[in-house]
């Protein structure tokens, strides 16, 4: 388990350690939110292994800035582990802003609560301790009154349905508004022959690889892939 925790202390496609290291303290530790930091601790102590789960700062800064530009109020987010993008958004969110967050894990989702009742938001977060697909389809099938309704939807959750995602979230975020799918680049795997990279990350690799091939000819939104964390596709619907 060592070795493996070490191949993956950073979740970055950077290949300079050094630039890495000149951003995160130029522009991204002095401006992150001490709540944020304090929850990104939290989940290392908890969970040394998993907290790579997490966005990284830079990514979350710049999830904070596009909310704040969009002047979004209602978003979702599919996969929240210990909460350090969820607790971002609800920051960037107006005070009546709302999040309908998803996550089958709530023990984790638990240890980064009292973050965000500290930080005051939490009558911002409407959060659901079930799979992603019962929820997203319950908005939908309220007699169509979810569908286009919301500004922003980030998508963190189980690689292998990102697509199955794609085709509900399309529905329900509105015309203009942005699907945001984090890891798209696979700590840059997805451009390695598959031979090439370790078995237990071939999945992943595959499932986005394909999902890449499915955005870049999907009519129907905007894309852009971003080169920060380990890879951001946003999504921006245009119909």
């Amino acid at each position: 388990m060592a070795a493996h925790r070490e191949e993956f202390l950073e979740k970055t496609i950077l290949k300079s350690p050094g630039l890495l290291k000149y951003i995160l303290e130029t522009s991204c530790y002095p401006r992150e939110n001490e709540l944020l930091k304090q929850l990104r601790e939290a989940t290392v102590e908890k969970y040394p292994f998993r907290s790579i789960m997490n966005v990284p700062v830079d990514e979350g800064l710049l999830l904070s800035v596009l909310l704040k530009i969009m002047n979004a109020k209602k978003t979702l987010e599919l996969g929240v582990f210990t909460g350090y993008s969820l607790l971002t958004t609800a920051l960037a969110l107006p005070a009546d802003g709302k999040i309908t967050a998803i996550d089958p894990d709530k023990e984790a989702y638990e240890v980064g609560l009292p973050f965000i009742q500290k930080a005051g938001v939490e009558h911002k977060i409407d959060f659901f301790h079930s799979d992603a697909f019962s929820v997203l389809n319950d908005l939908i099938n309220n007699q169509g009154k979810e569908e286009g309704s919301f500004d922003f939807a980030f998508v963190d959750a189980d690689k292998k349905n990102y697509i199955n995602y794609h085709e509900l979230l399309v529905k329900l975020v509105k015309v203009g508004g942005i699907i945001a799918y984090d890891n798209t680049l696979w700590f840059g795997l997805v451009a390695e022959p598959e031979e090439m990279v370790k078995e237990p990350l071939r999945p992943g690799r595959n499932h986005l690889i394909e999902l890449n091939n499915i955005l870049a000819g999907d009519s129907r939104v905007e894309l852009a892939f971003v080169s920060i964390g380990d890879g951001l596709s946003l999504c921006r619907r245009l119909c």
